[in-house]
């Protein structure tokens, strides 16, 4: 073996140090796999997934979006909205009201079970979120936010 092959790191810390373990895109695509993994799995104890949570944050907000701006929004299937409305709906945590604005569009407003619902769901995902973060510091995490939102949102 040569001199490199013996102080070359194996198993996992090879694989994060290889050249895809500097690839942004990688990065952020393992980044979010393990966020909503977490976020999954913390949000279950409540009936909720990622996606449901999201769309019940929006109606619990008084957003009052319509479903095809939740798609737009969440980068989402109409289909897929569809669903997540509907199962939400069928649990009365929204209901579609007639956009005052556009009688033929519908937007969604939490229920007051769902706006409770959501208060005990947000304490879930945001104890995951300071979880993910705690080597992060206050600086860095507000700094990643900002990246995130020039990424997420570059109009």
């Amino acid at each position: 073996m040569s001199p490199t092959e013996k102080t070359r790191p194996t198993g996992r810390d090879s694989l994060r140090d290889s050249v895809l373990g500097g690839d942004l895109i990688f990065l952020l695509a393992r980044a979010n796999a393990l966020t909503l993994a977490a976020a999954n799995a913390a949000l279950a104890q409540h009936g909720l997934k990622a996606r449901s949570y999201s769309v019940l944050a929006l109606a619990a907000d008084e957003a009052r979006p319509t479903q095809r701006e939740l798609a737009e929004f969440l980068r989402l299937d109409p289909s897929q909205v569809v669903a997540l409305v509907d199962g939400l709906e069928q649990r009365r945590l929204i209901e579609r009201q007639t956009d005052p604005a556009d009688r033929r569009a519908n937007v969604l407003v939490a229920t007051d079970a769902g706006r409770d619902l959501f208060a005990r769901a947000q304490e879930s995902a945001r104890a995951v979120e300071l979880g993910l973060l705690a080597t992060v510091t206050p600086e860095d995490h507000e700094r990643l936010a900002e990246l995130l939102r020039l990424l997420a949102f570059p109009d």
